[in-house]
Order: structure tokens, then sequence, then C-alpha cells
């Protein structure tokens, strides 16, 4: 018991793994301590390792079979790894052991949210808050679901009582800035948007620099700061825009990002020095994160920069691709699908939606998908021909650098919400977004253009879910398009 126990403490502080390695300490030397495979398993959860986890969780049902805990453990790991209805199975069975246990209804809301079931989870959540008036981490969850039931005031109610309840609540105030700026709200969204900081869904790993960080207070004028990277590729491409921003205040600007961006970022305007992420640090004044740059500029919908295209394909590889793809027809580039994991949840859809699209006269799709989802390529319904690009695509260290400059031999993009959406704005290429029903907060709410991306026409869903609407708008306004340039051209002619 002492094991688990000191696993537990060191859980609550944040050493994770020391708890692991206390809770299998207690395992070692009592091979059927329940109570330690549970909540190893709950931890193991929380360190991305989620399959570990479902086990430990199983070892501890075996052993007791009635354990409600290990039982809602079991789903919170199986919601991670998108299996919502094996975890509303576990989550229904913690209820059915203990019906006063309030983290199984929470949790239960959050399987119910992965199957967009979201005025079921609402229900859920309201059933664990009875049972627990205290309970922050229900409410924000609450907030999470009205939110996708386009319920954005309540939402943000729910998210305030969070915080009252617990004002360093980082989930609820993260979920609380992103709501603000999906509203639009950029001075208080930006502000409460540095919350994402302190998230451990936030890939950020910058704690050990000892120069001070900028937010727009102090002046840069012949000093040098370092910005950097965080979260995706898309993030990045979409902030790198300020780059320039920053030079314009007489910086010398270093940016740090991922390797796979270095190709692509070289020739950014204002540009120092680009750095790969993990190489050593050159001297410097002050850092800034990228998605910091909105709040220490005070970025309003009305002076986002990089209005214009902000990124160029190398002229070699744009003159090759270019060549390939030759001068027929009205070429579009399609993406159907983003990174596996929560946080895509909603965002992609199947290739087959193009099929309409397709049968248009003139019109030729090209794949720009690579990795996830380009197995749909085998399984096409008939009629429904894309091209796909050769294996060397690509194919490099270097994400994006052929993408680039095939997107700029294209006519038009139509993705869904992915990094390459955000490419082909920053290359100022004209590009169609289908977005859910309720979107990322940088896509705002039902205006049919983006104030980050001119070149952008969004097509949005009206449930959740229903993907086809939306692509009978597509098909529709690309049918007048092509209509539109035949007669431009028989004009000319």
């Amino acid at each position: 018991m002492y094991h688990c126990n000191l696993g537990v403490a060191f859980k609550e502080l944040g050493q994770l793994e020391t708890a692991v390695a206390c809770y299998e300490r207690a395992i070692n030397l009592r091979p059927d301590y329940a109570t330690a495979y549970s909540n190893l398993g709950a931890t193991l959860k929380e360190l991305g390792q989620f399959d570990a986890a479902v086990a430990c969780c199983d070892k501890a049902i075996s052993l007791k079979p009635d354990y409600f805990e290990a039982y809602s453990n079991r789903g919170n790991a199986l919601n991670e790894l998108g299996r919502f209805e094996a975890a509303l199975a576990c989550h229904d069975m913690a209820i059915k052991i203990n019906s006063k246990y309030a983290e199984a209804y929470s949790n239960r809301g959050n399987s119910l949210q992965g199957l967009s079931r979201f005025e079921e989870a609402v229900a859920s959540y309201d059933l664990a808050i009875k049972l627990k008036p205290d309970y922050h981490e229900a409410y924000t969850n609450r907030g999470n679901a009205l939110r996708e039931l386009k319920r954005f005031s309540v939402a943000l109610e729910s998210y305030d009582i969070s915080i009252s309840i617990k004002p360093d609540y980082v989930d609820a105030n993260y979920s609380r800035a992103a709501l603000l700026l999906l509203c639009g709200e950029f001075e208080a969204g930006f502000k409460a948007y540095e919350w994402r900081l302190k998230s451990t869904s936030v890939k950020l790993k910058k704690e050990n620099l000892t120069q001070p960080g900028w937010l727009g207070s102090e002046s840069l004028y012949g000093k040098k700061i370092l910005l950097y990277s965080e979260q995706g590729l898309g993030d990045t491409i979409q902030f790198c825009r300020y780059v320039k921003s920053v030079a314009d205040l007489g910086a010398r600007v270093l940016l740090e990002v991922p390797r796979s961006l270095i190709g692509l970022l070289q020739e950014l305007e204002g540009l120092s020095l680009l750095i790969e992420r993990g190489q050593p640090l050159p001297d410097f004044d002050f850092h800034c994160p990228l998605l910091s740059l909105p709040l220490a500029l005070k970025t309003n919908l009305m002076t986002i920069p990089g209005q214009s295209a902000y990124l160029a394909p190398r002229a070699d590889r744009h003159a090759k691709w270019s060549k390939y793809l030759g001068s027929g027809g009205f070429k579009i580039g399609i993406a159907w699908q983003g990174a596996t994991g929560r946080v895509d949840l909603g965002r992609s859809f199947p290739v087959r939606l193009f099929h309409k699209i397709s049968c248009l006269p003139g019109a030729r799709l090209i794949s720009l998908q690579k990795n996830t989802g380009v197995d749909q390529l085998a399984m096409l319904p008939e009629g429904l021909t894309i091209e796909v690009l050769p294996d060397e695509f690509d194919s490099g260290a270097d994400a994006f650098l052929d993408s680039a400059a095939v997107m700029k031999s294209l006519d038009l993009v139509i993705t869904s919400d992915t990094a390459i959406s955000h490419l082909a704005g920053a290359l100022g290429v004209p590009t169609w977004t289908a977005l859910k029903s309720v979107p990322e907060w940088r896509w705002l709410l039902d205006r049919p253009d983006s104030p980050w991306y001119p070149g952008h026409r969004l097509f949005r869903q009206d449930r959740s879910g229903d993907w086809d609407p939306v692509f009978d708008e597509i098909a529709s306004a690309l049918q007048e398009l092509l209509l539109l340039r035949d007669g431009k051209k028989q004009v000319v002619s």
C-alpha cells in the first residue's frame, strides 16, 4: 500500500514516470493488487500509452470484477484510442456498479461527445454535477459539449463556473479562450489563449530559457528575438506570417521550427536565421512562441498581417511540377484526411464525396494526400477518377516542398481542415475548405471567407457529421466557376 500511495502522490505532482515506477513496485510486491493496476492504467493513459493503460485496467478488473473506478479508467483510455462505443460501455458498467460515482457520468459524457451525441453528453455532465456540485472538470466538459451544440453563451457560462471553482484549471481557461477566439473576440481571446502554454496538449518545450519572454511591451529595435513553433505544422505555417511584422519593429528574427519545415520556410521575409528544432540556440535577447504574437502585436480582425502570399515554392520544383501536370483541364488539388487522433475528430471526410465534383466537365482531381487517408484511393467508387502523383512527391525529409510547387501549378485546392489548407493560403492559391459544424477557432463562425487567407472560401456543415450538403454546395459552386471560366475563354477567342 505504501508504494501505491506514493505513486498517487507523485501523479498529483505531475511526476508521472516516478508514479509508474511506484505502482510497478507495489505490483511486484503484491501481484494481486487491483488498485495498483488501475492507478497504473490511469497514469499510463496520461503518458499517452493507451493500449498499455487498457491492459492494466483489464488486469485490475480481472482481480476485482466490481471495480468501478477501473472500468472508468479503462473507458478513459479507450476514449483516447477513439474507441468511443467500447468506452461508453465501460462507463455504463461503472455506473451500474456504483450509481453515485460522479466521475463515471462525466467520463461517459466524454465518450458521448466522441460519438457526436452532444445532447446526451450534456445530460450526463448534468448528472455528474448533481452528484458533485463543485466538479470543475464536469463543468468544463459540459462547456465543450455545449460549444458543439452552438450554445456558445451557455458554454461560456459553464467554463466560467469551472474557473470560479478552480481558477487555475488549465483546461477550462484554455477552452474558454478558444471559444472567445471562435466568436471573434480577439482581444480577450488571445489574452486568455496564453493558458495553452500550461496545457499538456500543447507541444511546447521551452521551460529552460533564461532570456525574458516578449509580449509586446519592450522595444525590439536592435535586439534579437527567438520565435519558435508550437502545436502542428499548420499552426506554424499560419503564424510564421508574423516574422515580417516582428522584423519591422527593428528586430533580428530567429525562428526555430521542426526539421520538416526548414526547406519550406527558408525564404520567409524578415527572417534572419532559421533554426532546426533540437539544434543549439545562438544568443538572443527575447523569445516568444509563434501563437503568442497576435497578442503581442494586438491583432484584431482588421490588422491580421500576411494578406498577400507570404510563402513561395522553389522555382526549380515549381517548373518541374508545372511541366508534369501540364496545362490541360481545370486542375484541382484535393485532401480529405488529417492526422489521426482526437484533434482531427469530425474534421475529415471520405474521399468518395469528391465524386460529383469529378464528373464536372474539365475538372481534374489531383491528390495532395500523404500517409493517412491514402488507403481510400484503392476503394474509389465507380466513376471517381483521382490522379495520384508519383512516389517522389514530398518523399524527402522536407514536408510540403513538392506540395507547394504543385499547388502553385493548380487552379484550385479543395481540402478538409488540415495543414494543406494553411499552406495553400500562405501561397495565395485559391482554396475551398470544408469545415465541420463547429470548426477550429481560426475559421470563426458563419462567414464564407477567412480574414487570415483572402483567397479562401469556406463551406460549412449545418449539422454535425453531415458532409453531403457541403459537397453539393461545393459542386454547384465549382460548376458555376467552370461555366464562367469557359465563357471568358469563348469571349477571348
